[in-house]
Parts: C-alpha cells; sequence; structure tokens
C-alpha cells in the first residue's frame, strides 16, 4: 500500500483513500478471519461483481462472480423509469425494446455462477412490465394470468451464460 500511490503518480493517477484497501482474498483455509467456528475470506467487488470464494462442483475452492446487489437494483430502476415512461408504446415495440435490454444485460453480467442473479432480474423485470402495463387502462387490471397469455406471444429472453470461466 505504501508503494502504490507512486507507482500510480509515475501514470498521473492517483489512489483514492476511500475506496482502496487491502483485501485478504487467500484460500479460505488460509485466511485467518474466523466467524461461527469457520474461516471467512473477504468478498471485493470490481467491474459490476461480487467476488467470493466458493466450492466448485468437484469440492474445490474457487473464485467466483455473481452481480453487485447495487447494480441489479440499478438495471431494475433503469427498466423501471423505461417501462414507466413508455407504457404507451403498442406491445410489440414495448416487446422489442426490452428484448434488447435484457439481452445487454445477460450478455455482460452472464458469467459462469451468475444463472441465479440473471433469474432474479429478469422476474424483476417480467413484474414491473406487467404493472406498467396494468397502468395503461383505469377501467381493468392486467391480472398475472392474462399477463402470462401475453407473454407467450411475446417471451423474454431466458437467461444465458455467454461467459464460461473456469470457475
Amino acid at each position: 500500500m505504501k508503494l502504490l500511490p507512486g507507482r500510480f503518480g509515475e501514470y498521473g493517477l492517483s489512489v483514492h483513500p476511500e475506496k482502496t484497501r487491502l483485501v485478504d482474498f487467500r484460500l479460505p483455509s488460509h485466511s485467518g478471519r474466523v466467524r461461527d467456528g469457520k474461516s471467512e475470506p473477504d468478498t471485493f467487488d470490481l467491474l459490476g461483481f461480487t467476488h467470493y470464494w466458493g466450492k466448485s462442483r468437484k469440492g474445490r475452492w474457487t473464485v467466483k462472480r455473481r452481480t453487485m446487489s447495487m447494480r441489479l437494483t440499478r438495471a431494475v430502476q433503469a427498466t423501471y423509469q423505461w417501462c414507466r415512461s413508455c407504457r404507451h408504446w403498442p406491445v410489440q415495440e414495448q416487446w422489442k425494446k426490452l428484448c434488447q435490454k435484457v439481452r445487454g444485460h445477460y450478455a455482460y453480467y452472464g458469467v459462469t455462477g451468475n444463472g441465479r442473479m440473471l433469474r432474479n432480474f429478469r422476474h424483476e423485470v417480467r413484474r414491473v412490465w406487467r404493472k406498467w402495463l396494468a397502468r395503461r387502462n383505469r377501467e381493468r387490471r392486467l391480472l398475472w394470468e392474462q399477463f402470462e397469455c401475453l407473454e407467450k406471444r411475446f417471451p423474454l429472453p431466458q437467461p444465458r451464460i455467454y461467459h464460461r470461466g473456469s470457475t
């Protein structure tokens, strides 16, 4: 940590004191932190992912990634705002645009081990889209059964892993 500001300074960069920290990210058996009788390594956030230690299917320790909760929240809120502002569009145009947005999210966050967060995102997008479709008409509601019939005609893309890694 003492050398880092000097090295960054050579290239005209600086280290933010509140955002920069050393993370003990050794294997859980070597980390030294103990909680509830188990050693627990640190996690860190980088490029929209939370990196953490987890067990692979073969039982070996491996670094895993999942979408940062703040990024997931931000993506859902942006979708909420978009659906709200575009609820007057024809359903087919809304669907095309939503599919683009959802596929873009999957393309970035679709890494091995992040399937649950992708499914969460799709679920939230469905919930938000149904809410704003239901608010297009003052007289009648859009029940989930009706929305599911609509979704058979205009399905949102299923989560997909685009980037397979060693984890």
